[in-house]
């Protein structure tokens, strides 16, 4: 493949993540053994206490954690978001996504009302930041951001909730109110025996940048985005959640 149209993923990377699509989701593996390893009281530049919680027992490799908020006790039905990892959104305040602006919702609404946040280490749906620049490129020439995928042999989305709900078993935690535009999530959660009492939306991030992106997501993936249609200045809601 040319350079202008993009790089077929290395054929490892590309094993690996076939072997994920194969693997069934949330198998007794990802859920079972896995239990917290330390929990760190973190201020955070607002001067809020977050608690950073590790964990034993994940995929080799996989340094998943979460972030509470408040107090948990055994029978609270606490605000969850699974956020999984986007560097150019969430660090660089990249205008492609609306991954930064959704993280940054999140953190505070729980700052507000508490809840458990986990920050998941699956860049580019699952592929990596590398393969996922390489999918950027392909992006700019006007395949949307699933058919990029496709077009590097790569899965349209190679995520897997097991484990979070893993995450949230080990901290005492099996019936939660999800926020999240993604129903996939809902579904991969309620499989792993994680209760979704209800399933709240964020915010419509949508900018000049990022609308051909957040229309696949809603045509594609069934993604909830309300108010896809309206203008809006960058980085701020169309539409709140």
């Amino acid at each position: 493949m040319s350079p202008k149209s993009g790089r077929r993923a290395p054929l490892a990377i590309r094993s690996l993540l076939d072997a994920a699509q194969t693997t069934p989701r949330c198998a007794t593996s990802d859920t079972d053994g896995v239990a917290i390893r330390n929990a760190v009281s973190v201020p955070l530049r607002d001067g809020q206490l977050a608690s950073f919680v590790s964990f034993t027992g994940l995929a080799p490799g996989a340094e998943h954690f979460a972030l509470r908020f408040g107090d948990l006790d055994v029978d609270s039905v606490p605000l969850v978001r699974l956020h999984s990892e986007c560097i150019t959104g969430d660090v660089f305040g990249s205008l492609r996504c609306d991954c930064g602006q959704q993280l940054q919702q999140a953190v505070d609404m729980m700052q507000s009302a508490g809840g458990v946040l986990l920050y998941l280490r699956q860049e580019g749906r699952g592929i990596g930041l590398a393969a996922k620049l390489d999918a950027y490129r392909l992006q700019d020439t006007g395949l949307d951001t699933f058919a990029a995928n496709r077009a590097l042999d790569l899965p349209e989305d190679a995520r897997d909730y097991g484990c979070g709900a893993a995450m949230l078993k080990a901290m005492n935690v099996r019936r939660i109110r999800l926020l999240s535009n993604n129903p996939d999530k809902a579904v991969q959660l309620a499989r792993c025996g994680i209760q979704v009492v209800e399933r709240r939306s964020t915010g419509t991030y949508l900018t000049a940048h990022n609308r051909a992106y957040l229309k696949a997501k809603a045509e594609i993936s069934g993604h909830s985005l309300v108010g896809l249609n309206e203008s809006s200045e960058a980085g701020r809601p169309a539409v709140a959640g």
